[in-house]
C-alpha cells in the first residue's frame, strides 16, 4: 500500500511539472515587449513614476486651505486658586470719617482695622471647547518652487525609466541571437555527425572488403565521438542561453521558448551605410535623464534664490467654549455658561539675516549646474566615440564573417575533394579526416564570428539611439 501511494504521488508530479509547462513562440520583438512587461527592475521604476504623480499631487494640496477641527474637556478634581487679599480697613476709614464712636464711646479708627487674604478660584470645575481653524498659504517660496518642479521630477522619473528599457532591449537581443546561433551552429554539427556517420559505414563496407584498415574506422570514431561531445556542448549551451533569456524576459525556467526569428546575416552590411552626421544626441535616453537633472539643478537655483522671500499665511479660527459651575448660578437658572471667540488673521514671516547661509545655497546650486553641464559634454563626447568603435567592430566583424564564411566554403570543397580521393583509393583516411576536422574549424569560426556581428550590431544600434 505504501508502495501505491508513493508511486501515485511520483506520477502526480512528474505529470503536473508536465501540464504546467507551457511554449512561448517568441519574435525577437516580443520578447523585447514581453521583457519590458515583466522585468521587476522596469516595474519597480514605473512604480516610482506613479509614486512621484502621487507626490505631486501631495504638493499640490499644501496650496489649498488647511481645515482642522480640535475639542477639549477638562475636569477640575481640585480647583486652581489664588490668593487675594481681604481687608476691612476701608469701612474703617468710613466710620473713622464720620466720628463713629463704640459701644464704650470710644472714637473707631482704622487701627482697628484687619487684614488677611482668602483663596479664590477664578475657574468652574467642568470645562470644554471646540473649533475649527482654517490656514490658506498665500506665499511660500519653497512650496512654489515644488510646484514648478513638479513635472520636471516626474520627467527624469520617466527619463530613467527609459535609460533602463534601452539597457533590457539590449540584453534582450543578446540573448535571443544567441540562442539562434547556437540552434544553427548544432544544426551544421548534427550534419557533421551525419557525415561522419556515413563515411563510418562506408569505411567499414571497405574494411569488410580488405580495401580499408581497422586503423581508419578508429580514427573516424574519435571523430565522431569529439562531434557528439561538440553537441553536448551546443545543447548545455543553448539551455543556458535560453535560461538567460527566459530570466530576461521574465518566464518561469520550466516554461519552454521557440524562437521564430531567422538569421539574416546579409542585413548586417545595410548598417555600414548609415550615416551618423545628422545625429541627434536627443536620441539617446541618457542625454534625456541629464538634460531633466539639469532642469531639476536649475529649479533648486531658483528654489535657494528664493530663500529671502517672505512666507504669508491667513488664518481664522472659531471656539466654542462652555463652563459648568452650579455655585455661581441664580435661583432656577442654568449652570452653563456658554462663549464664543472669532479671531482671523495675517502671519508674515520675513527672513532678515542668515549669516549668509542663502548666499552659499545659491553659489553651490550654480556649481550643480555646471557639473550637469560638464557631465553633458562628456556624454556626447563618450556617445561620439562609442559610435565610431560601434562602426569599426562591426566592419571588421563583418569583414571577418566574409572571411570565414570563404574559409567554410573552402573547408567544404577540401573535405568534398578529399573524399573523392580517398573513395577512388587516391587518398589517405588521414587527410580526409584532417579535412573534416578542418571544416568543423571553419564552422566554428564562422558561427563565433557570426555571434560577434550580431553585438557588433546591437552596439552599433545603441550608440544611435534606435535599440
Amino acid at each position: 500500500m505504501r508502495f501505491v501511494l508513493i508511486l501515485t504521488f511520483l506520477t502526480y508530479l512528474f505529470f503536473g511539472k508536465t501540464v504546467a509547462q507551457t511554449v512561448h513562440e517568441l519574435s525577437l520583438q516580443q520578447a523585447i515587449d514581453l521583457a519590458l512587461q515583466n522585468a521587476e527592475e522596469l516595474q519597480n521604476l514605473r512604480l516610482d513614476e506613479k509614486i512621484q504623480e502621487l507626490n505631486n499631487k501631495e504638493v499640490t494640496g499644501s496650496i489649498y486651505p488647511q481645515i482642522s477641527a480640535s475639542g477639549q474637556g477638562t475636569y477640575y478634581t481640585n480647583l486652581p486658586k489664588v490668593q487675594f487679599p481681604n481687608s476691612n480697613y476701608p469701612i474703617y476709614q468710613v466710620l473713622q470719617n464720620e466720628g463713629v464712636r463704640d459701644q464704650n464711646g470710644n472714637p473707631i479708627t482704622t487701627s482697628n482695622s484687619t487684614t488677611s487674604s482668602q483663596a479664590i478660584s477664578f475657574q468652574a470645575p467642568l470645562n470644554f471647547q471646540f473649533g475649527v481653524a482654517v490656514n490658506q498659504l498665500l506665499f511660500q517660496p519653497d512650496i512654489f518652487v515644488a510646484l514648478k518642479a513638479r513635472d520636471e521630477v516626474l520627467q527624469y522619473n520617466r527619463a530613467n525609466t527609459r535609460v533602463s528599457e534601452e539597457k533590457i532591449k539590449e540584453e534582450v537581443q543578446k540573448a535571443y541571437y544567441s540562442v539562434l546561433i547556437a540552434v544553427e551552429q548544432k544544426k551544421i554539427v548534427s550534419e557533421t555527425l551525419t557525415r561522419l556517420d556515413r563515411l563510418t559505414t562506408e569505411m567499414t563496407e571497405m574494411f569488410n572488403s580488405g580495401f580499408a584498415e581497422k586503423l581508419d574506422i578508429d580514427k573516424l570514431t574519435v571523430s565522431k565521438n569529439n562531434t557528439n561531445t561538440a553537441i553536448n556542448q551546443i545543447d548545455n549551451s543553448i539551455n543556458i542561453s535560453k535560461s538567460l533569456l527566459k530570466n530576461t524576459v521574465g518566464l518561469p525556467m520550466n516554461d519552454e521558448i521557440l524562437l521564430t526569428e531567422k538569421l539574416e546575416p546579409q542585413d548586417l552590411q545595410a548598417l555600414l551605410l548609415e550615416s551618423t552626421d545628422n545625429f541627434n544626441y536627443e536620441n539617446r535616453s541618457e542625454i534625456g535623464l541629464l538634460y531633466s537633472a539639469r532642469k531639476l539643478q536649475e529649479v533648486d537655483l531658483v528654489r535657494q534664490k528664493s530663500g529671502h522671500l517672505p512666507t504669508i499665511a491667513a488664518f481664522y479660527q472659531l471656539q466654542r467654549a462652555g463652563q459648568r459651575n452650579p455655585d455661581f448660578a441664580l435661583p432656577g437658572a442654568s449652570p452653563w455658561f456658554y462663549f464664543n471667540t472669532g479671531l482671523v488673521g495675517l502671519s508674515i514671516n520675513q527672513p532678515i539675516f542668515d549669516g549668509f547661509q542663502t548666499k552659499y545655497k545659491v553659489e553651490q546650486a550654480k556649481l550643480q549646474v555646471v557639473k550637469v553641464d560638464n557631465s553633458l559634454k562628456q556624454l556626447k563626447r563618450a556617445i561620439d566615440m562609442e559610435q565610431n568603435i560601434a562602426k569599426n567592430s562591426l566592419k571588421n566583424a563583418l569583414l571577418n564573417l566574409d572571411v570565414q564564411q570563404r574559409n567554410v566554403d573552402l573547408a567544404k570543397e577540401v573535405f568534398e575533394t578529399t573524399q573523392t580521393k580517398y573513395e577512388s583509393g587516391v587518398g589517405s583516411s588521414i587527410e580526409l579526416i584532417q579535412a573534416d576536422a578542418a571544416l568543423q574549424q571553419s564552422q566554428g569560426s564562422y558561427f563565433q564570428a557570426l555571434y560577434d556581428c550580431y553585438v557588433a550590431r546591437i552596439a552599433f544600434n545603441k550608440s544611435i539611439g534606435r535599440l
